[in-house]
């Protein structure tokens, strides 16, 4: 009888044993995760199988953005807490599939043809293990290029069906322009902001990357959905920041531009006010709103593919209103570095300063010597969410900025450190630049407009112009820059070595009648095709 009992609870034992192991494994915030986990490279790996598996349903398989691993849809985020993307998934009866690019090892991030690569061979074993059945995908940020990448250019397009990515910069980000600027090298430089991924979104590469991906006879066979955010984040969070400088080019989520989130033959789901580049991933905010496109990997109504493409991006002008001023350069220890900047109408400002240390000092003086602190400090983690990875951000806003020349003096206690200094107005009559994303080299021209209107005529306006190659290298040679009229300009890059993307900055100098100065900075990428 005793004997009995033993048995009788060994086997209870052993039973039990056995429904948790099978049971899948929750979180302390009530999340799923998944079976088991590498982070390796190539590594992929399946999600637990849902009691209520559902074989018509095609399996998903989650691509995160740069600098991320497959915990980007199941482990924690930056702003919103865990991301329950995964459990909506498991909970809608989906087998799921999680991948490991290169930018897991932790080690920077690649271009997307390098991640492209590696996701296609993942892609035709995971299909392979699922008997040649086609999966989805649901990708986020730079993981939309990288998915592009696999299928177009590494022939992937066979084992996919439908592709639906989430605030994927398709045409690149600012910010990108940003880092591989004149003013930005020396900071990008020491936080080793300067890697494959930042370079491949700049916006001249990413107009390169659509010209030979939208125009190739693999890019119409799948289906393809975008959604994109409009939320730039939490106040005062470093992805606000980011937001706030790209806000000088449209409506943003806080890295990703609104109209870089679309394809010309893609769907575009929606765009929603209440979505950041955080929370855009999260699975209670969207899997019910991009669920119906799940089920089923048909492609049926993609438009035959034509040579002639008419919505060419190299042929496409980008026109953007930019009223900034933008500095930078090495910190010494110790020594405090001042600069300055003038405002000519009463507006609103934001100033910002990065750093690549925390322990700047930092001060902002007014015209009539007031001075000021700053209102927010944070740090940019390295995230799939953060620019500038690593870097300090201290930022000044002010509703009304008084007219006159302000200083910013900055002291570093750290023996190695560097600064970009950002300030953006809210002029009524701000500068545009038009240039074209890729061009040919006898085509490489840009257009400046300084609109006038009530305005005081300067006395005289000069063009300061860098272009950089991707060493961070300036290009010697004649810029040459013509007035077209009072108010229109128009220039021509020098004579470039070969193809590849360049960085242009320009520095625009009013000279005042009151003796006052003004610089405006205008910054973008281009391709130059020799």
């Amino acid at each position: 009888m005793k004997r009995n009992v033993i048995n009788y609870v060994v086997f209870l034992v052993l039973i039990l044993t056995i429904l948790i192991m099978a049971k899948p494994d929750i979180s302390s915030a009530g999340k799923l995760k998944p079976p088991s986990e590498t982070f390796s490279p190539g590594d992929w790996f399946l999600g637990s199988i849902p009691p209520n598996l559902d074989t018509n349903k095609p399996p998903i398989v989650f691509v995160q953005g740069k600098n991320g691993s497959s915990t980007s849809w199941y482990g924690e985020t930056e702003y919103h807490g865990v991301n329950d993307m995964y459990t909506k998934a498991y909970e809608a009866g989906y087998q799921t599939v999680f991948v490991q690019l290169h930018d897991s090892a932790g080690n920077g991030s690649v271009s997307q043809y390098a991640n492209g690569r590696l996701l296609a061979q993942m892609l035709s074993e995971i299909s392979n293990h699922f008997g040649g059945e086609k999966v989805n995908i649901i990708a986020h940020s730079k993981g939309g290029p990288d998915t592009q990448a696999a299928l177009v250019h590494y022939g992937a397009h066979q084992y996919v069906g439908r592709v639906i990515t989430l605030a994927s910069p398709h045409h690149g980000s600012h910010l990108a322009d940003l880092a591989y600027s004149w003013y930005a090298g020396w900071l990008g430089s020491l936080l080793g902001q300067k890697d494959e991924g930042t370079y491949s979104l700049q916006v001249g590469k990413m107009a390169e990357f659509r010209s030979v991906t939208d125009n190739h006879v693999n890019s119409r066979k799948n289906l393809y959905f975008t959604v994109a955010g409009m939320n730039r984040g939490p106040v005062l969070s470093a992805l606000s920041m980011g937001g706030q400088y790209l806000s000088s080019y449209g409506e943003n989520d806080g890295l990703v531009n609104v109209w870089s989130t679309k394809i010309p033959y893609a769907t575009h789901l929606f765009t929603d006010p209440n979505f950041d580049h955080d929370n855009i991933r999260v699975g209670s905010a969207v899997f019910s709103r991009i669920e119906p496109y799940l089920k089923s990997t048909s492609t049926t109504g993609i438009p035959a593919y034509h040579v002639n493409y008419k919505e060419r991006v190299e042929d496409d002008v980008i026109t953007t209103a930019l009223a900034q001023t933008i500095l930078g350069d090495v910190l010494k220890q110790n020594v405090w570095v001042e600069q300055s900047f003038h405002v000519n109408e009463a507006a609103p400002g934001n100033i910002s300063i990065y750093t690549a240390s925390n322990d700047v000092e930092v001060e902002l003086i007014s015209p009539s010597n007031k001075k000021y602190s700053p209102s927010l400090k944070a740090h940019s983690a390295k995230n799939e969410t953060s620019f500038f990875n690593g870097a300090t951000i201290q930022s000044f806003y002010r509703n009304n900025l008084e007219i006159g020349d302000w200083k910013v003096r900055m002291k570093t206690e750290s023996p190695k450190d560097a600064y970009l200094f950002t300030a953006q107005f809210n002029e009524k009559n701000p500068i545009t630049l038009s240039m074209a994303g890729k061009v040919k080299q006898k085509d490489a021209k840009f257009l400046i407009k300084n609109p006038m209107n009530d305005k005081k005529r300067p006395i005289s306006t000069t063009f300061l112009v860098h272009l950089l190659d991707e060493t961070g290298k300036e290009i010697s040679g004649k810029n040459s820059i013509k007035a077209m009229d009072t108010e229109n300009f128009t220039g021509t890059l020098p004579e470039v070595p070969k193809s590849g993307v360049y960085n242009v900055t320009i520095d625009v100098k009013e000279k005042n009648v009151d003796g006052t100065e003004r610089t405006r900075t205008l910054i973008r990428s281009v391709y130059i095709e020799k």
